[in-house]
């Protein structure tokens, strides 16, 4: 969020001692700034006594310290370093390279900031933030704030954090990108969580995926104290919402600071050592953006939009970044003296931050002459801003930190919980779930309709069949689109909780397989039945109606897995909606309806043995004039259609089959082609989502 260029991070810490308790970080938050004041608002006396949200019941009053937090002994001191960070300016890709999809390009989205151009680099930041202390981190628009964040949270390249020392804790060396995911928290701008889920669920299902040593009752004790402290108990059983956009609007859901607090306590149920808040107030009115603000003066955590004299207070150290070089590091005193050094006078009306904001190319040239003379007579900076460098500087650093890799939970235990969490976000999605429903009971009745009482044994018979069989299969396979604006918003929070390592990406695909297959052969045969009757297909023997049932529901397992797929392909719905319409149209094309396998160029022939279309189409016309139904007659000459008696047979179901290049013997192979089809697009759906999670910035 941008306001005259302005936003603002907070990097500040507290610890507790023991992983029982809900807060044991090293914490940051970006702030975007506005020109809304809410130096009156936020004194700690009123926000003692304010609620904790705009829907909450009246009367309800947000927990304070005394109330929600816990007593534990004194916490252990943890120092968290950077020294000399900088990120390279990442090369301008070419024209086309930028056509491909985000996920193929080799660039990493952590290497620029908020604005275009060199702006977003880091030359050279250094820092430090100490338990109990917080470092405000600020800067113009483009400052490099955002690329710090990114980098810090282990979503830059790894090459800015490569030489030992850059990052530490504890004076120990954190050298990869792998260490910094498991020791950061990242709490995004955005809310990346699932719209139908409750407040307690969304918690509960983070809990058991990230406390992997808890069982159930101590998982759920952990949740409920964190939800006390939060202060959502009151809205634990209210659908989180915030799905507008993607058919996931029909639950109101909590208020937008309740789901900041959410998606807060959803980063912090597993107590990571530093937990990083991306402009955690962005977006809010100002009541949401208060409570957001009155939880984190909670847990000693402090975010604002307009920085008063009254919430600076709260600040221990300043870091202002000016074109992704630091232009101030020290107390706000120390900022006071740099201004009035280079003239400035501050108005009555702002604080020395507002003023600094807009001379922050003087306040780098400043910090860099002193910077240089310091060095050269080797003597050490008087300003605090030095002093908490050089505290960087020790031989501790340079012992690399080891973070063990605690694993995932069991294959079982992830995809038990993914299937269940599926599950309740399916039955949750009425209109989708209705909308499948009708629209397979009506579209097998249209069709029915229309194709009523197919001839058994006329010439008309048998192209009438094929076209219903063809159309079926267009139906059929464009029937499951309307899932994709669910899946996209589903995979965004896929890639908040991979990039976390909270499970595989496989269970989840196994897991929504284990969802949508049971509910697709309801959706079978609530189209097949009254299609297969009304049309007057093969009546027996009874194992004919139940392969039809069959091969329509393998129909749209792979129409299933090939929209998950493309989900995790297609960068928004419009895009993914237009491959959809690609794919089923060459498939469709090359399906052998259309064009008789022998008439299909030798260069387009591949397109026959991978298209969709082609098994299920043979599929159905086996069913139909194939075992007992291969001798018998479909077309007559000189047969009286009164009596059904006398004429000439001219041909038979096998000759059908024969026609049309189809054999029998086939009928299983082409089910097991259909199940590979299943198969092979979720296992690309799978592929690329692993590669998506590598270079998420969520």
């Amino acid at each position: 969020m941008e306001d005259d260029g302005i936003s603002e991070l907070y990097l500040l810490s507290r610890f507790a001692p023991s992983s029982s308790t809900p807060h044991r970080h090293l914490r940051a938050a970006q702030i975007a700034m506005d020109h809304q004041d809410l130096s009156s608002e936020l004194d700690p006396a009123l926000l003692m006594s304010t609620s904790t949200s705009s829907s909450s019941p009246p009367g309800s009053a947000s927990p304070s310290p005394s109330s929600s937090s816990f007593s534990h002994p004194s916490p252990p001191h943890y120092t968290f370093a950077v020294n000399n960070l900088s990120c390279p300016a990442p090369r301008r890709r070419a024209a086309a390279t930028n056509l491909l999809p985000s996920f193929l390009s080799s660039a990493s989205p952590a290497a620029t900031d908020g604005a275009a151009g060199a702006a977003g680099l880091l030359k050279s930041v250094s820092f430090t933030a100490s338990s109990s202390n917080i470092l405000a981190v600020v800067g113009p628009s483009g400052a490099g704030k955002s690329t710090l964040l990114r980098i810090l949270s282990g979503r830059g390249t790894g090459s800015e954090i490569a030489k030992p020392g850059t990052v530490s804790l504890n004076g120990h060396a954190v050298a990869s990108r792998a260490q910094l995911r498991r020791l950061c928290g990242f709490v995004t701008q955005d809310d990346n969580l699932l719209p139908l889920l409750t407040v307690r669920e969304t918690i509960l299902f983070a809990a058991r995926f990230r406390l992997r040593a808890a069982d159930a009752a101590t998982a759920g004790e952990r949740v409920e104290a964190l939800m006390q402290e939060l202060g959502l108990s009151e809205v634990a059983d209210s659908y989180v919402g915030g799905g507008d956009g993607c058919g996931l609007s029909a639950a109101r859901g909590v208020s937008g600071g309740e789901r900041k607090r959410v998606s807060i306590a959803v980063d912090i149920v597993h107590d990571p050592p530093v937990l990083l808040l991306d402009e955690p107030t962005s977006g809010l009115d100002s009541r949401s953006a208060l409570d957001v603000l009155q939880l984190l003066h909670d847990v000693v955590v402090l975010s604002i939009h307009q920085p008063s004299y009254r919430m600076l207070r709260y600040i221990s150290s300043l870091l202002l970044l000016s074109r992704g070089a630091v232009a101030h590091l020290g107390t706000l005193k120390t900022l006071e003296d740099a201004l009035a050094r280079l003239g400035h006078k501050i108005p009555t009306q702002l604080n020395p931050l507002e003023l600094a904001m807009e001379v922050t190319g003087q306040l780098e040239e400043d910090h860099r002459s002193r910077s240089r003379i310091a060095a050269a007579h080797g003597d050490r900076h008087a300003d605090d801003e030095e002093e908490v460098t050089r505290l960087v500087i020790s031989g501790r650093r340079r012992r690399r930190l080891d973070v063990p890799d605690q694993g995932y939970c069991s294959r079982f235990t992830e995809v038990a919980a993914l299937t269940v969490r599926c599950w309740r976000t399916m039955y949750r999605t009425r209109e989708l779930f209705a909308a499948r429903a009708a629209q397979a009971v009506v579209g097998g009745l249209g069709l029915g309709s229309v194709y009523f009482r197919l001839s058994p044994d006329s010439p008309d018979g048998v192209a009438l069949r094929l076209g219903l069989f063809a159309f079926t299969l267009s139906f059929l396979l464009s029937s499951t689109v309307e899932a994709l604006p669910v899946l996209l918003h589903e995979r965004r929070v896929l890639m908040r909780e991979a990039s976390r390592r909270a499970y595989r990406l496989s269970s989840y695909v196994v897991a929504n397989a284990l969802v949508f297959a049971p509910c697709l052969l309801a959706v079978s045969l609530l189209f097949s039945a009254p299609l297969y009757w009304l049309a007057g297909l093969r009546a027996t023997p009874l194992a004919a109606f139940a392969f039809f049932v069959l091969a329509v529901w393998l129909i749209v397992l792979m129409a299933s897995s090939l929209v998950l797929f493309l989900s995790a392909v297609s960068p928004d719905f419009v895009l993914g909606n237009a491959l959809i319409c690609v794919f089923l149209g060459v498939f469709f094309l090359f399906s052998g309806y259309f064009i008789p396998k022998d008439s299909i160029p030798r260069y387009w022939a591949f397109m026959y043995y991978v298209s969709m279309y082609r098994y299920p189409l043979d599929l159905l016309l086996i069913n139909e004039y194939g075992g007992s139904a291969r001798g018998k007659c479909v077309a007559w000459m000189g047969r009286n259609s009164d009596a059904m008696t006398g004429g000439v047979c001219l041909r038979t179901g096998a000759d059908v089959l024969r026609d049309r290049g189809i054999d029998e013997g086939m009928k299983w192979v082409n089910v097991g082609v259909m199940l590979g089809f299943f198969l092979l697009y979720r296992l690309m759906c799978w592929a690329v989502l692993i590669r998506r999670a590598s270079k998420t910035t969520l």
